[in-house]
């Protein structure tokens, strides 16, 4: 029952995802003419040019070069992960378009909602270790010679060439503008859910009951306290520093616990893009 689970909850996660970023697509980008990223937009191109060719079936055919690549570099699960949801986003766009008539709205809010369901899409699937192929999968590729940059920052800068033809083919530099607006949205959105929701701070506490805090801090909040050696520059003096790794939710508990033992506690708080470990996230072979 375990194992049917893990297998079939991604499943379920890459589906949902690829039916939201077909409504994106076919909501707020299509009706807008608002220029679309990846090969998507590419397929948007040829779509524009050539009207008998749908934009589902265009991508599948243009992912099939980047999938070889992809298949020789990153190997099977990923990829087959990749094609179903490339596939079945690609389905989605194809059964939506007719299903409704999608009227244009305001541009703005277009690149706006658009922004929001794209990334939000994307992170979806990312989360399962797939793509939705072409740029996604381009993008994927390059996180592994460049695993320091977010994903929303490598797709950002990939589909910016490919906003900028979507729109030298629509004749609007309109397009272009609120392309790379829903561009900006979608990448702060992606990265949100790829590591936004790992919410944590880092706490750098500077006292002289040093024993205190960190017994308060280990007891009462059940939170681990590394003590950090250091040195007044000042005074020369040697100075303990404790540093304590907690969530989000606890700033307000951790900062009451210290002022309490030591009003005149230094105290540093600092956002944790990651805290790896016990009590927060376990590290993934591949992760992004």
């Amino acid at each position: 029952m375990s194992h049917l689970k893990k297998t079939l909850l991604p499943v379920l996660i890459i589906t949902l995802g690829s039916a939201v970023y077909a409504l994106g697509f076919v909501w707020c980008y299509a009706p807008n003419g608002i220029a679309f990223g990846g090969i998507t937009g590419v397929a948007q191109i040829v779509n524009f040019l050539i009207p008998a060719l749908p934009i589902g079936v265009t991508v599948i055919v243009l992912n099939i070069p980047l999938f070889v690549l992809g298949w020789r570099l990153i190997g099977g699960r990923l990829l087959v992960t990749s094609l179903y949801a490339m596939a079945l986003s690609s389905v989605f766009i194809d059964v939506l378009t007719p299903l409704y008539d999608w009227p244009p709205m305001e541009p703005l809010l277009a690149c706006i909602f658009g922004g929001v369901l794209l990334g939000l899409s994307l992170g979806l699937v990312f989360q399962q270790g797939a793509t939705t192929g072409g740029t996604d999968l381009l993008a994927r590729l390059l996180k592994l010679k460049l695993a320091w940059l977010p994903m929303g920052k490598l797709l950002m800068g990939i589909d910016l060439a490919v906003i900028v033809a979507v729109a030298a083919a629509f004749r609007a530099l309109d397009a272009a503008l609120y392309g790379l607006v829903a561009l900006y949205i979608s990448t702060i959105v992606m990265d949100g859910v790829l590591y936004g929701l790992d919410t944590a701070k880092v706490a750098y506490i500077i006292s002289d009951r040093n024993k205190e805090i960190s017994a308060a801090i280990v007891k009462d909040l059940d939170r681990g306290v590394t003590i950090l050696h250091g040195q007044g520059a000042y005074t020369g003096a040697d100075k303990d520093v404790l540093m304590c790794a907690f969530k989000q939710r606890e700033i307000a508990a951790i900062k009451a616990a210290v002022k309490d033992i030591d009003p005149a506690a230094f105290v540093i708080v600092c956002d944790a893009h990651e805290v790896l470990g016990e009590g927060f996230r376990d590290y993934k072979k591949d992760d992004l």
